[in-house]
């Protein structure tokens, strides 16, 4: 576990030494979000990971759909927009990827 954080946090030393402040921002909101479902045991981090690297430092939508899976645990905003930047099937394709290793 403690190296998968060392890797994560160098990974976005990284990130923000090229000014992907934005970037930076999203990978943190996309951690608390999954670490809030996963401590609730609710559904839709696949929808959050999937939006959030579509839609990677360029989305002002990410946060609202972000919010509406957090506050009210719908991920279908954050699926839209990820089927918006990177094409449903691409998405269906993912999610069923990570539903069959997270469960």
């Amino acid at each position: 576990m403690l190296l998968g954080d060392y890797l994560y946090a160098h990974g976005l030393v990284r990130i923000a030494s090229q000014g992907e402040v934005d970037v930076v921002a999203d990978l943190a909101e996309l951690l608390s979000v999954c670490a809030q479902l996963r401590a609730e045991n609710r559904p839709g981090d696949g929808a959050a990971w999937a939006a959030t690297v579509a839609c990677l430092g360029g989305s002002v939508l990410l946060e609202a759909a972000r919010t509406m899976l957090r506050d009210g645990g719908d991920a279908s905003e954050l699926r839209e927009l990820a089927a918006l930047e990177a094409g449903a099937d691409a998405v269906e394709r993912a999610l069923a990827l990570h539903a069959g290793r997270v469960d």
